[in-house]
């Protein structure tokens, strides 16, 4: 898995590409920890070229949606595949989180 990282205003955006599963959740949970813990965080995790996500990086995913609530702050998804985004029908995530069909649109929606 690759993962990039880079601030477009004032929101932290997350690209990973590839398999999303245990073995590459440690450096996405360390750095989604550091984030979402500011107050008023805004942080968007782009999974445009991401081909499989497990139980451990959907936990992942839900934790850091946690603890951004719990700092006012916003997580927001966008990008995914057509597999990936049937897990998340699946395991009803899919209701938790805020999905955009693309980046464009969920940095649109976090600064407004």
């Amino acid at each position: 898995m690759e993962m990039k990282t880079r601030v477009t205003g004032d929101v932290n955006v997350l690209e990973l590409a590839g398999r999303f599963d245990t073995n590459t959740v440690p450096p996405v949970a360390a750095w989604l920890e550091q984030v979402t813990s500011t107050p008023g965080a805004r942080v968007l995790v782009n999974l445009a070229n991401t081909t499989f996500v497990d139980s451990t990086a959907l936990a992942t995913l839900v934790q850091a949606l946690k603890r951004c609530q719990q700092v006012k702050g916003d997580l927001y998804l966008c990008g995914m595949r057509r597999p990936v985004y049937m897990i998340f029908e699946l395991t009803r995530l899919d209701k938790a989180f805020n999905i955009f069909v693309d980046e464009e649109h969920a940095i649109k929606a976090l600064t407004s």
